[in-house]
């Protein structure tokens, strides 16, 4: 799901700090907002803002952190939505909503532990890409990095 790959140059100290950062913003938000989904993607979406004018490393792990996010978004807002139907609208516990509610709690922990794996690899200055977001983000900063370790 994720592969170590060579970034075009040696990023500095302080631009291994931000790019970890960007990875670490949406467990800030997890923290603050937990039962909304788009507390997440809002903090991802004003730190991509915020450094979209930076160094290419800083803002290719910008990109691919709010990427992620906004993947997980719709699956969340989805769970988020059918809890509310459930509670206060006198919705129906079915298996499919168990089966559902089990699986995007699923995507998120991995999502967690992915998160944690990034911020900490990409602090050391290590470029890790994450499957599927790492090409499009790819696309998005018009960089290919073909060397993979």
């Amino acid at each position: 799901m994720i592969h170590k790959t060579l970034f075009a140059y040696k990023p500095s100290e302080h631009e291994k700090e931000r790019a970890s950062n960007s990875y670490l913003m949406s467990l800030v938000a997890l923290v603050a907002g937990l039962p909304l989904p788009i507390m997440n993607l809002l903090a991802s979406v004003f730190f991509y803002l915020g450094n979209r004018k930076s160094t290419a490393f800083v803002k290719w792990h910008c990109t691919q952190a709010l990427l992620a996010q906004l993947g997980l978004f719709f699956f969340n807002t989805v769970g988020f939505w059918w809890t509310i139907s459930v509670v206060f609208d006198g919705g129906e516990v079915t298996n499919h909503y168990i089966a559902y509610m089990i699986t995007i709690v699923g995507f998120n922990l991995l999502e967690f532990i992915f998160t944690l794996y990034l911020a900490t690899q990409t602090r050391k200055g290590n470029h890790i890409e994450m499957y599927f977001f790492s090409d499009i983000t790819n696309l998005i900063c018009k960089t290919n990095h073909e060397n993979t370790i």
